[in-house]
This record gives structure tokens, sequence and C-alpha cells, in this order.
């Protein structure tokens, strides 16, 4: 008896390792010390050295039952996208640049060739975000996950100025909300989506005239990342009062999240189009509209708070960055911290 006999294969971790090294040399930064393989990742912090409050931001999640889509297409190189997005956006969203990332894969059984695909996608994530991949853990797990399933996670570090931190103290009654439009469903709330699809591969490759796609490559579309779009708007010179990311809890949960005491959200429906996946899944699965808002991001992944006279400048910030925004709302006075939907 050996460990490979009791499921573990360890000739299959070097190889997993060997074909994730091109990857993760395309997200390295030169603050990153040392080559993968090491105990520990190692960045330094030379270059932040120079910030009046240098303030260490983190965020942590996973991809949630998004990947049982994944086992389902038997399509593995987008996931990761999906695991960076849901930390860095949450870094950026306090106002943080993310400086690196590590990921953690339990799978049941390792196929390198699939190991790299899943890597692959963190990698591009890291590189939409600016940061680098600098460490990670595949755990090989026989008789815990089933052998062709796996689990993806991931941890995110960024840094602020403490004076750059977007707080939402500032935020006041009058002040705009404005939405920047997400890639679709994202990460959350797949389990109420596997309850309402038919989730087998006939339903989810074939073609849907009311999507324009196959139901699939709609689902699976890989969670928007915000960065370098926030960054667009930073550099324009406008203040970003508050920011929220639009993920599990939807928009009554999340945007609440920013606000000061004494103040509310009040989000116009009508303000924008609503994404076709959204209006299919509402009809298919006969859902409220109170669930859908509490649930999915409508088609918003990211809300922020400004002076309504930066609105504007922030849409043609964005707008040059490549991303659809619009006004979807406003702050109001309010003894209920909440979000009005109307």
């Amino acid at each position: 008896m050996d460990y490979k006999n009791a499921g573990v294969d360890i000739e299959a971790g070097y190889k997993s390792v060997e074909l994730i090294k091109k990857y993760v040399a395309e997200t390295m930064r030169s603050e990153v010390l040392g080559g993968l393989g090491g105990f520990s990742g190692a960045f330094s912090l030379k270059a932040i050295k120079d910030m009046e409050d240098p303030i260490l931001l983190s965020g942590t999640d996973g991809v949630g039952t998004k990947l049982k889509l994944a086992f389902l297409l038997d399509k593995h190189d987008t996931v990761g996208i999906d695991c960076v997005a849901m930390c860095v956006n949450d870094v950026a969203c306090a106002g943080g640049e993310p400086l690196y990332f590590l990921d953690y894969i339990a799978c049941g059984k390792n196929y390198p060739e699939k190991i790299a695909l899943i890597v692959k996608g963190v990698a591009e994530g890291c590189k939409q975000a600016g940061c680098a991949l600098i460490g990670g853990e595949t755990a090989e797990m026989p008789g815990f996950y089933p052998e062709d399933e796996y689990d993806l996670a991931g941890f995110a570090v960024g840094v602020a100025d403490r004076k750059d931190m977007v707080t939402g103290e500032s935020i006041k009654s009058g002040d705009v909300l404005v939405g920047i439009a997400s890639s679709g469903v994202h990460s959350n709330g797949f389990s109420l989506v596997r309850k309402v699809f038919q989730m087998n591969a006939d339903n989810l490759i074939r073609y849907n005239s009311e999507l324009g796609k196959p139901l699939g490559e709609a689902l699976i579309e890989p969670t928007k990342i915000y960065v370098k779009a926030l960054k667009s708007v930073k550099e324009a010179g406008i203040v970003i009062k508050g920011c929220s990311h639009i993920t599990g809890g939807g928009f009554y949960e999340n945007i609440p999240r920013m606000l000061p005491d004494g103040t509310c959200a009040k989000v116009r429906k009508e303000s924008y189009e609503v994404p076709a996946i959204f209006k299919l899944l509402q009809s298919t699965g006969k859902i409220e509209d109170h669930v859908m808002y509490n649930t999915y991001n409508m088609g918003v992944g990211m809300v922020l708070a400004l002076d309504p006279t930066d609105a504007d400048a922030a849409i043609r910030a964005l707008d040059a960055a490549g991303e659809k925004a619009y006004v979807i709302g406003e702050v109001a006075d309010s003894d209920v911290k909440e979000t009005v939907i109307c």
C-alpha cells in the first residue's frame, strides 16, 4: 500500500505545478520576491513606504455552486476569474489597490490539465485586477470530493492610503447613485438558478432566442472585475463617497452597507435595462421582484455614491474605460438605513 493507492497522486501534483507556472508568471509584479514553489509568497512593501498612512485591505471568497455549472459544461477556464473578482472587487470597493492573490483548490482527484485550466482563469483574473498570483494550494482529497469535482476559493490583499479610503462617511441626502453594469449573474444565487432551470447538457448548450446565446454560455459568463473601472473614476479627479459591490444579498443588503445612519438609497427600476438573463430567470421561476433584487445584481455589479455634480463626469470616465454606467437613483434622508426599490 502507498499514498497513490490511497487516492493521492503526488506525481500529478508535481505535474500540475509545472503546467501552471506559465500562467502564474504572467501575473508577476516587481514587488514579488522569489518564484513559485516556496513555502510562502513574499511581496515587498517598499513601493508603499511613501504613503502617509498605508492601510492593508483583504478579502476572501469562493465561487460557490456556480462550479456545478462548470462541471456540467466541462468548462474550467473562467471560474478562476470569478474567484479573483469576488475578492478583489471587495478590496477595490474600499478604495484599495489589490496587490496579490492566493488560491485554494480542493479536488477529489488531481487531473493536472484541469487544474491548469482553473489556474489559467485565476491568472487571467489577476491580470485584469493588476495583482500578482504569488501562491496557492491544490489539495487532493479522495473520498471527500467526487473524482470529477472540486472547490475553489481565494484570498486577496490590497493597500490604500487612509486618506484615499472609500468609507461612505461623507454620503448625504441628494447624492447620486451610479450603477456600473455587470456581466451577468456573476457568482451568487446559483443555488436558486439551479432550481429554476433544467441543469442538463441539452438545455445548457441549446441556443436560447431570448438570450441570443445558449443558456449555459450566459450563466457561465465570469464575474466582472471593477478594479480598473474604479481607478479610472479616481484618475478623473472624482471623489467616490461610497461604493457597494452587489453580490449575495443583492440591492437590499449591499447598498445600505455603504450608507451612514440617517440615510437610505432610492433605486429606480426603470433607470436602466435589466439584462435578459434576469428576465428569463424571473419569468421561468415565477420569482417576485423583491426576491430578485434581494438575491441578484440585476445587471448592476457595483454602485457608487457621488456628488450630483460629478455623476456625468464619472459616467464619461467609465465609458472611456469600456464600462456601461447609469444614474440609477439617489440618497435620501431616512430613519431606516435601507434600499428602496421604486
